[in-house]
């Protein structure tokens, strides 16, 4: 079985859409089980929030359990499939295991290390065990992500980098009161952004979000203006100080689209804005980088580096262990085949050599069986130490296919003909 994800997020779908499929209570406990007694579904988890809708499952076969998955979510969401589908993003095996791990750190929130995820998958997670569609596999799989989340909070600073990555990319702006400053986007960390612009003396502050009815709110919360975001060029060219972080995943913002001198502060990632701004005159991009190079704020933005790096570390370790339980099965039966063939061979030789006594008997028995042992000794612990390799269940199925071995049922492994 491998782990298939399917979901849309803040990253790839419109506030308007995610409430739609934003799903809770009785219809959540109906999508999972729904889900789960699809025929190419196994085991099921859902993670439901007001920024992500998630589908994690155990399947055998990826199209049908794509098909299967977007279709219950559309069915149960009212929404088109073919509406649903471009927001949809779809990870599998390794990929699967690596956004989940990424998720509940917080690296894939609107306010970078937010904690607030870790509980939320923690909660999906106790669900799926009470109604019973989550398995071993998953079940093992969330367990360890919800630990290296507890580590990424605990080891790194990442639980403040988001906050503190707004304040820091504000201060290489020098002066900022006055002055007449645009947010684009209403997410957490844009939200941020702007009540640290008012705290700061900025009046005159302009929220361009694609979802206008949430940039009106956030502006209203700064005492700022709404404007629909079709209207964001021409705010650009009125703006001193510009603050993005949509994860729009492309350049919103482009060197043509300003005109003038300004201050940019990029705190997406992938960047909103195209690095080729910075040849323009009078124009100063701050982003991620630029702030970890200043030394302003690098405590922060190592933080983000560090968890990724334990993401990284994290995703191998869970890997290879995963790779070396596969093999597990194969050993087992290879040894139960060879305890077998050593019980019917001394069997046979007792029954020739009825006159030897129970000290010879036994000593007989431990030589043939240290024997044994040393024969398999080195093909098991490298057919472990391999199959921590991609590719490495090549080695365990060749070992299967030369010893005629069953790992499905080692205690009933096919009799050798002697």
């Amino acid at each position: 079985m491998s782990v298939l994800a399917i979901g849309l997020s803040h990253r790839t779908s419109p506030v308007a859409l995610l409430e739609r499929v934003s799903i809770t209570g009785d219809a959540l406990v109906k999508l999972l089980h729904d889900v789960q007694d699809d025929p190419s579904v196994a085991e099921a988890m859902v993670v439901s929030t007001c920024n992500r809708v998630e589908v994690y499952v155990t399947v055998d076969r990826f199209h049908a359990a794509v098909t299967a998955v977007t279709g219950l979510l559309g069915r149960h969401s009212g929404i088109p499939v073919e509406e649903l589908t471009p927001h949809l993003y779809v990870h599998y095996e390794e990929r699967a295991v690596e956004h989940l791990f990424s998720v509940v750190c917080g690296l894939d929130s609107m306010v970078v290390g937010e904690g607030q995820i870790l509980g939320q998958v923690r909660q999906a997670l106790k669900l799926g065990q009470r109604q019973g569609t989550v398995g071993a596999t998953l079940n093992e799989l969330v367990q360890q992500a919800l630990r290296v989340g507890k580590r990424a909070h605990a080891d790194t600073g990442i639980d403040h980098a988001g906050a503190s990555l707004v304040t820091a990319g504000l201060s290489l702006a020098g002066e900022i009161a006055g002055k007449r400053a645009l947010v684009v986007g209403a997410g957490s960390m844009s939200s941020l952004a702007a009540v640290t612009l008012q705290r700061a003396g900025v009046t005159d502050i302009v929220v361009a979000n694609r979802t206008y009815e949430r940039g009106a709110r956030l502006a209203a919360n700064v005492g700022g203006r709404a404007v629909e975001f079709a209207d964001m060029p021409a705010e650009l060219a009125a703006a001193n100080i510009v603050i993005t972080c949509t994860g729009a995943g492309r350049h919103i913002i482009t060197p043509d689209m300003l005109d003038g001198p300004a201050f940019l502060l990029d705190l997406a990632l992938p960047h909103d804005i195209d690095p080729a701004v910075r040849r323009l005159p009078g124009v100063r991009l701050v982003d991620l980088e630029s702030i970890q190079e200043s030394g302003i704020g690098s405590r922060e933005v190592d933080a983000v580096a560090s968890v990724r790096a334990l993401v990284v570390e994290e995703l191998r370790a869970y890997l290879d262990a995963e790779r070396a339980a596969k093999v597990t099965p194969t050993v087992v039966a290879l040894r139960s085949k060879a305890a077998s063939v050593v019980e019917s061979e001394l069997g046979r030789l007792m029954m020739r050599m009825p006159d030897l006594d129970e000290r010879a008997r036994d000593e007989v028995a431990m030589t043939v069986q240290r024997v044994v042992d040393k024969l398999l000794h080195e093909p098991t612990v490298r057919v472990k130490q391999l199959a921590a390799c991609p590719g490495g269940d090549h080695y365990a199925e060749a070992l299967r296919e030369l010893f005629n071995l069953d790992p499905k049922v080692p205690e009933a492994v096919r009799e050798v003909e002697l």
